[in-house]
């Protein structure tokens, strides 16, 4: 768990209608709901509480409340064992919490880079060289020449006699 435990000064202990309200108002990453929502239903919750840092869901029979978090659910005892989908969810020991357990969100899993795409089976192609272009011919000017000197004029309208 990488996120804060303790107190949570911002909380309102506000109750929530749902959960689905309950994790909109608290951001959390929509890839997560469909996974906390199979956890909510198969652990028994009666009302879900805004903490501040976390949603508190108050189990119906016995238990520590749940502690909902942005990347993490907490509040799992050693002896539970949780079945998501088909797969058993690995608990790992609560740092904040002491005797209770947690479990990591799928988005913690999720790469952040997306997937490259497959490298082409076909071999790449080259593009033709570029032709070189004809270099611009420099035009000459005709600054005019010296009537002492007999030199050609600079740009500026001087010669070497000035």
């Amino acid at each position: 768990m990488k996120e804060v435990q303790g107190p949570t000064p911002a909380g309102t202990s506000r109750p929530y209608r749902s959960l689905p309200e309950a994790l909109r108002a608290h951001r959390i990453d929509p890839s997560n709901h469909a996974f906390i929502t199979a956890i909510v239903e198969e652990i028994g919750i009666s009302s879900f509480i805004d903490r501040g840092r976390y949603i508190e869901a108050i189990r119906r029979g016995e238990g520590a409340p749940l502690h909902i978090g942005r990347t993490y659910t907490n509040g799992f005892t050693e002896d539970e064992r949780l079945v998501v989908g088909s797969a058993p969810l690995r608990l790992q020991p609560s740092e904040g919490r002491a005797p209770y357990f947690y479990v990591s969100h799928p988005s913690e899993f999720i790469p952040l880079t997306p997937p490259r795409a497959a490298k082409r089976t076909t071999t790449p192609r080259v593009s033709a060289p570029r032709a070189e272009k004809a270099p611009k011919p420099v035009e000459e000017r005709d600054y005019g020449v010296c009537d002492v000197c007999f030199m050609v004029k600079t740009p500026s309208g001087g010669c070497g006699c000035d």
